[in-house]
């Protein structure tokens, strides 16, 4: 990696290298720089700076490359549903088996990839080059809602709420079994450190790292017939946020949701390429104009048909 060298001057004098930094490259955002020297990029007399030090006035500063924001990859052949849209929002209804999000800025398939097709200036909105301003994200296999701001300023005040837990959301399940009466799960769940990509109710595990508490509501709506499978149609009501906290929680009060092969939701009778959840309303504060929205995605075409409409 080509190492650049860069002065200070007198002027510098104390000032943060993450600002200094900045001043020097004015189109990166400040998120971007703070990680890059967290990385160990920023060096005085060979060690690696935290973005709290003070320049050192008339020095010389070892930079390992250049700060840049990589840019994900657009993507118009993509499958974009626009529910809601307006000066500083949009809602989005992603379809079963697309990630919101790429892992790598080399994807191509994912929502954010769509997003960015339409609206090029989402590109540096969000916590990481590869938000591209969504704001919340919905597994790989649900279908459903997804938010994304148009400015960075409605990007954090949205993440303030859902930090808050300011935001609801209703989702969509379709569950095997017969459920007769609503009800509230509580459990503290964990990743399960045998079998990556799963999570367990941490209160069985003794070896799982950083429990996290998840709260659903649920109420029947009503009783569907797949095949000769009995299921229910839920309204699930969410508290909090964890890792596949809708399909962990049902599965262990043994109603899992049809089709979720991950936690016991597939029947042998109808092999189904998803699991049938859907993420349907969500209602939040407007934080422009104030107002409570709610805004929702209809079912997708495949959940009506499961459901015969």
């Amino acid at each position: 990696m080509e190492e650049i060298l860069k002065e200070t001057t007198a002027a510098d004098a104390g000032v943060r290298v993450d600002a200094w930094l900045g001043g020097l490259y004015p189109d990166v955002p400040k998120r971007v720089l703070r990680a890059w020297i967290d990385e160990g990029n920023l060096l005085y007399k060979g060690r690696p700076c935290s973005k709290g030090d003070r320049i050192v006035p008339a020095a010389s500063y070892t930079l390992k490359g250049e700060p840049s924001v990589a840019q994900l990859q657009a993507n118009p052949d993509l499958p974009l549903t626009v529910v809601y849209e307006d000066e500083w929002l949009i809602g989005l209804c992603k379809p079963a088996g697309m990630n919101c999000q790429p892992n790598r800025v080399d994807e191509t398939d994912t929502l954010a990839n769509a997003l960015l097709a339409r609206w090029p200036t989402l590109a540096g909105i969000g916590d990481s080059p590869l938000t591209c301003g969504i704001l919340h994200r919905i597994d790989c296999g649900t279908s459903g809602l997804v938010l994304a701001a148009k400015t960075q300023t409605v990007y954090e005040a949205m993440r303030a709420q859902f930090a808050e837990r300011l935001v609801e959301k209703h989702y969509r399940a379709l569950v095997v079994g017969t459920v007769t009466s609503p009800g509230k799960l509580e459990h503290f769940l964990a990743h399960n450190p045998r079998c990556p990509g799963r999570m367990v109710d941490a209160t069985q595990w003794r070896d799982v790292k950083r429990p996290m508490k998840a709260v659903t509501a649920f109420r029947p709506m009503h009783p569907v017939r797949v095949g000769s499978v009995a299921c229910t149609l839920l309204d699930v009501l969410i508290y909090t946020g964890v890792t596949h906290q809708i399909r962990a929680q049902l599965s262990f009060s043994g109603v899992p949701i049809l089709g979720d092969t991950r936690y016991g939701g597939q029947v042998k009778e109808c092999a189904f390429s998803r699991h049938f959840l859907h993420a349907y309303t969500v209602t939040f504060t407007h934080p422009i104009t104030g107002e409570l929205k709610t805004l929702k995605a209809p079912l997708t075409d495949e959940f009506q048909k499961v459901l015969g409409h």
